[in-house]
């Protein structure tokens, strides 16, 4: 038999890990019982790979070869926002600053002047002119939109890349901006009072069914080209005869404000392809522009509508959105633990100051 040669012996209290460097030879690592290929302990010396001399011993962390998601993560930097409807009253009527935030209501005043002429006698009584007043009152509303902040929130969010405080501000000036459209649209109702919208005005002239097209169906849907531009011409006129010519389409600036839900019928062309309805109406009515809101969806008993508005008649706008203030700071409160802020807004909604420079069609 031949005997096998002890290479080495390491006491057991002298079993230890052991780190190569420049020293280390393959003989060396024969001796520690680490057997390997000279190419393999050329790859260990250029990746300075250090091997364990000990027995394998039992692992303690659960097996894994997986990476966290944590750090395979890439966070854009902006955040995709939450939209609502676009608020559209502005656009419609416009916005007249009127009054201030602690005012009760705005005051209209309407005027007319009154005489008959009749014919001359040198002994007959002379007619006399006179004038005649009366007052058109819409009170005012006013709401408010408050945020609180507290310091672990700001401190958290902070580590989002986001600012408490500024999201929470202007959450407080969209949600003012909203309920002042809503009241533009269709007025604030607490009980007594006399806030009214574009659509619910008593001012308003009655809604007029437009005529049935060729399908026997008055929905722009099912009409054609020029049965929706028929619809339209019949509301210039409509406007043009009630206002006695003091509107005249082609001349003078007016607003057609039509449901959402039927704007896109205005792309329908003509027999030729030639051009659509809005062409048309940009051809023949260059100073009428074209609008539209959702609140027109449905408006009337769940037909939708459309609205044409003169801008100005005798120097004087048709209608009017009276706001007070569209956004006021009333306070900032510091508390121990973070800071509140109370913010408020005011508007008597839309007063139709002319009626007789607005028709309305349903039925489209």
């Amino acid at each position: 038999m031949k005997q096998s040669n002890i290479l080495s012996y390491i006491p057991a209290h002298q079993v230890r890990s052991y780190a190569m460097d420049a020293s280390t030879t393959k003989q060396t690592l024969q001796r520690l019982g680490i057997g390997c290929s000279a190419e393999a302990y050329a790859d260990i010396k250029n990746y300075s790979r250090k091997y364990g001399m000990d027995a394998a011993v039992p692992m303690v962390t659960t097996p894994s070869i997986s990476t966290p998601a944590q750090v395979l993560q890439h966070w854009l930097a902006d955040a995709v926002e939450v939209v609502t409807a676009a608020r559209e009253i502005d656009t419609i009527v416009g916005r007249t600053i009127a009054g201030n935030w602690a005012d009760k209501e705005i005051v209209q005043r309407i005027l007319e002047r009154t005489g008959r002429p009749r014919p001359y006698g040198d002994d007959t009584d002379i007619p006399l002119s006179s004038w005649n007043s009366n007052f058109e009152c819409r009170d005012i509303v006013r709401f408010e939109e408050g945020c609180m902040v507290g310091i672990l929130e700001q401190e958290r969010a902070g580590k989002m890349l986001i600012s408490a405080e500024t999201e929470k501000r202007a959450a407080a000036a969209e949600a003012l901006a909203i309920e002042m459209n809503n009241v533009g649209f269709y007025g604030y109702n607490a009980g007594t009072n006399k806030t009214y919208g574009f659509l619910n005005d008593p001012n308003l002239p009655a809604y007029v069914t437009v005529a049935q097209g060729a399908k026997s169906d008055t929905k722009w849907s099912t009409k054609t080209y020029d049965e929706i531009c028929t619809d339209i011409r019949t509301a210039m006129n409509a406007l043009r005869a009630q206002t006695g010519n003091l509107f005249r389409p082609e001349r003078d600036n007016a607003v057609l404000s039509i449901s959402i839900s039927c704007m896109e019928y205005l792309s329908v062309q003509n027999d030729m392809g030639t051009r659509s309805v809005y062409e048309w109406i940009q051809s023949m009515y260059p100073c009428v522009r074209v609008e539209s809101a959702i609140q027109l969806d449905g408006a009337n008993g769940g037909e939708n509508i459309f609205v044409l508005h003169a801008e100005m008649l005798n120097g004087k706008r048709v209608m009017d959105q009276y706001v007070q203030e569209a956004f006021r700071l009333l306070g900032v409160e510091k508390k121990a633990k973070g800071f509140l802020e109370d913010y408020s807004n005011a508007t008597a909604g839309v007063l139709v100051r002319q009626p007789v420079g607005v028709v309305r069609y349903t039925g489209i």
